[in-house]
């Protein structure tokens, strides 16, 4: 069994992206500059927007954090949505998720400009994605996709089942498995809560991604021997002998289920770090555009 650390090979991403920003600066150019706009404070939502911020301080990048208060209206948001896709200066941004309830997500999301919509959410990208053209792909699922190129993991007419359907992982996931490529060309099952053969159906598969955000969902006898095992959901669980009063765990039984995988994710530490070096790979690619654009 290895472990595909998420931790590490997004550390060496970070790495490389500096390189890039290093040389941007001696050259005299602007730095990769990305936003992120928090409504509230989910207790989730603010540990992972400041390491967002420390992410781009330590690499070079600038970036600005637009806390706004949990009452905040939806024209409110909007109109901070319309400031920055007219902001020069912003390469990239993203608004947090989830969005109090009195604000309609999707209107928000749509009004992102498709140009700085590092996250990858928006229908355009979203569509360039799923057509194989060039566009920003949602951060978790092209973090899973680098750690299987980088691991170097056999995906070449493997049948992969993916968990979950969400349009941030699932659904962008079987598509890019199937698509031709490297740590592609799967024959891909999407599953979801409504599936009624999950068990039969992941016993067959060589490759799991699991994006449910039930802990421990994936139990040994649901996997057959060498499968590898991406484990994307993260879930607080309270634990009052945890000084945090809450330990984190993934939707995989890892302690039975790493036994019997040929690859695994950790949780923490495997697929959460990836998502935050992608975000960053992609507002790099925005100041890359913009900057050709100009």
């Amino acid at each position: 069994m290895e472990l595909l650390d998420g931790k590490k090979i997004s550390n060496e991403i970070k790495e490389e992206i500096t390189v890039e920003v290093t040389a941007m600066k001696e050259r005299g150019e602007k730095v990769p500059h990305l936003a992120a706009v928090l409504v509230g404070n989910d207790g989730a939502s603010l540990t992972y927007v400041g390491s967002k911020v420390r992410s781009c301080k330590k690499i070079g990048f600038e970036s600005t954090l637009i806390h706004l208060p949990e009452e905040t209206t939806e024209e409110a948001l909007l109109q901070k949505v319309r400031e920055l896709n007219n902001d020069d200066d912003i390469d990239g941004y993203i608004v947090q998720l989830p969005l109090p309830k009195h604000i309609d997500e999707e209107k928000v999301l749509m009004a992102v400009d498709p140009d700085k919509d590092v996250d990858g959410f928006h229908p355009v990208n979203f569509g360039k994605m799923a057509l194989d053209m060039d566009t920003f792909i949602s951060a978790t699922p092209y973090g899973i996709m680098e750690l299987l190129r980088r691991y170097k993991v056999d995906t070449e007419g493997k049948h992969a089942v993916v968990i979950g359907r969400s349009h941030i992982v699932g659904r962008p996931m079987s598509i890019l498995m199937s698509q031709k490529g490297d740590a592609a060309n799967c024959t891909v099952t999407l599953t979801h809560s409504r599936t009624k053969n999950i068990k039969e159906l992941t016993l067959q598969a060589d490759i799991v991604v699991s994006a449910l955000g039930v802990p421990h969902f994936l139990k040994a006898d649901m996997v057959k021997e060498g499968a590898v095992i991406i484990d994307v959901g993260i879930t607080r669980v309270p634990d009052d002998s945890k000084e945090r009063g809450y330990f984190l765990t993934g939707d995989v039984d890892f302690e039975q289920v790493s036994k019997k995988a040929s690859f695994i994710t950790p949780v923490p530490g495997g697929v959460g770090p990836m998502t935050i070096a992608m975000l960053l790979k992609n507002t790099l690619l925005a100041r890359e555009r913009h900057r050709n654009k100009g």
